[in-house]
Parts: structure tokens; sequence; C-alpha cells
């Protein structure tokens, strides 16, 4: 069989991420198209952009995001605010996707693939090393960061009784303690249009105060692409602010996706004012609780060994960072 690469722009990914017959599998937040363009178009790299799909006879079977820089390729995006990564493929087509991607990598003289962070369950873990290693090309490997998650039961109960004692009598003690203070709100919704630079703006103010090191991180470069993101996302409808007021005060503010039955947390922020409260840490298990609420099926805490996130009843999964040398 033949198959053909073909470069492709942002808005055609996006077509095809919108065409629910593709057979495509896109398998987190961080390889859809208003992610990845939002990367690209922020931080601006001197490199050379490779959006590329390899079609058979049936159509598309698969999608490359990748930059290239030389003889070295990597992922559109970065470890820093991109917690795993992959490239997206209709399933069972790896093999097939892969050799016509390295046919066309190796034509441009590209020898280097640096591929990181990938999950366990990535296409490049499951069917381009193999692929590499059937060419005669070398892997390396190396355990990298973790992400945390965990499925969510039908009800919130039920949630509570999985945690070990200890944690389920600290998170009824520190709810208990929250509603008692008095003028107390809790929502996480779909945030529209009209909202969107109002709460981004909320947001950002808040992670700035929450820990000297998240001031550091919040550079001008990195507000822009928070504010860029939050835009693109508002607009497929996958934004959720969840925000916990006190006397009708912001005190801590999560932003996450609900993408596919799951709820991703991507960061959070605080007020110090409310510590005694632990406002940062219920806003979670408030949003926790809502999502089992809505039905959905995992909570995605994502990239980091933060313990409360093992307290709340995540498990850990390893990610990878992969280097490859093709022959």
């Amino acid at each position: 069989m033949s198959y053909t690469v073909t470069p492709e722009s942002f808005a055609r990914l996006t077509s095809y991420w919108a065409d629910s017959n593709s057979g495509l599998k896109w398998g987190s937040i961080f390889a859809l198209p208003p992610w990845l363009e939002v990367w690209w178009r922020t931080f601006q790299l001197k490199t050379e952009l490779y959006l590329a799909s390899v079609r058979d006879g049936s159509g598309v079977i698969g999608i490359a995001p990748l930059h290239l820089k030389g003889r070295e390729a990597r992922f559109v995006g970065s470890p820093d605010v991109c917690d795993y990564q992959d490239c997206v493929i209709v399933p069972g087509r790896g093999s097939e996707f892969y050799n016509a991607l390295l046919d066309d990598l190796g034509r441009r003289g590209v020898s280097q693939l640096d591929l990181n962070p990938v999950r366990p369950d990535s296409t490049v873990i499951t069917s381009l090393l193999d692929v590499v290693e059937k060419r005669g090309g070398d892997v390396v490997c190396q355990e990298g960061d973790v992400t945390v998650e965990m499925d969510l039961p039908g009800e919130w109960e039920e949630y509570l009784t999985g945690l070990d004692r200890k944690q389920r009598h600290e998170v009824r003690r520190k709810l208990r303690r929250l509603w008692e203070a008095g003028d107390v709100q809790y929502r996480c919704h779909e945030v529209s249009p009209k909202d969107v630079n109002g709460l981004t703006d909320t947001f950002l103010k808040l992670f700035s105060l929450s820990r000297a090191e998240k001031a550091d991180f919040m550079t001008s470069q990195m507000e822009a692409f928070f504010q860029s993101l939050a835009e693109a996302m508002t607009e497929v409808r996958l934004l959720r602010y969840g925000i916990l007021e006190v006397a009708s005060q912001p005190a801590a503010m999560i932003m996450g996706f609900d993408f596919e039955g799951a709820m991703y947390l991507y960061n959070s922020a605080y007020n110090p004012q409310y510590d005694s409260l632990s406002v940062g840490l219920l806003s979670k298990i408030l949003c926790i609780k809502e999502s089992i609420a809505l039905g959905r099926r995992k909570w995605d805490f994502l990239k980091g060994a933060e313990k409360y996130k093992y307290q709340l009843g995540g498990s850990e999964i390893r990610l990878y960072d992969c280097r490859i040398t093709l022959k």
C-alpha cells in the first residue's frame, strides 16, 4: 500500500478534529489543534513548523505535530506547559503511520527525534519505538516526571469511602469549617466568551499571589500564553474555571479543561489571606465533587507528584523522555 505525507495547517488540523468520522484519536488536550496553535504563535521559535498528515486510500491515518531544527525534530509544545504529548493516529494504524513519517523525515535530513514527555500508553511508546528498532535505529527512553490521575465513581459518598480513613475525615472537616465561615460560594462551569478575559485576569492575579515561584513562572510571555490559551479553549467550549469565593471575594480558582469525559486540572491559584480555610485544596475537592455529579469518568491532576494528589485518591503514571536516532 502506498502512503503520502502532506503538509497541513492548524486550520486543517482543526477540520480533522471536528470530523467525528475521521477515526483519529486525539489522546489529550495537549494534542488538540487550538492548544498547539496557541503555543506555536506565542513562543515563536526559530524552527520549521512540521504539521504533517499521513494518508492512504482511506484518508488520513495520522498526524505528526512537530517542529524541526537542523537534523532534530521535537513536538510542538514544551514540558513546562504541555504535560504530556503524542501524535494523533487512527487506532491500529501506528506502525504504518510511523514508517511513512520516518521515511519523510529521513528525506528531510532529520536523524534525531527528541520526544518528551510521553505517557506509557502513548503511540510513541506503543508503536514508534518498535518501528525504530526494526529499522535499525537507536532508542533511549528515560524516566521523567509523573502524572497523577484517578477514575471517578458515580457518587460523591462512594468517592469519600474510597479515601483512607484519615483523609476522609480531613476532607469532611475542612469542608465543614469552610461552610461555617459564612458567605461562601463555589462554582465550576463552562466559560463564556464575554467572561473569559475577566476571569483569566482574576486567575492570573491569584496565581502570582499564591507562591513566589508561581509569580516568577508567570513572565509576560507566559501570561500572554495563558490569556490566549483561555480564549482559544473557550471558543471550543473546553475551558472551566472553578471559583471559590469567601465574602464575595475570589479566594481560590482552578483552571481546568473538560474533554471526553475527563476533567484536567491544569493549574490552580489562591489568596494566602484565606490559608486558614484551606481554600486552595478545597477548590479542587469541590470541583471533584461537581465532576462526579456531572458524570465525569476521570480526574487528571496532571504532571507533578504533589502530596495532595495522592491524598485525594490519585495514582501516578510515570512519564518518559525519549531520544531516538534514525538510521
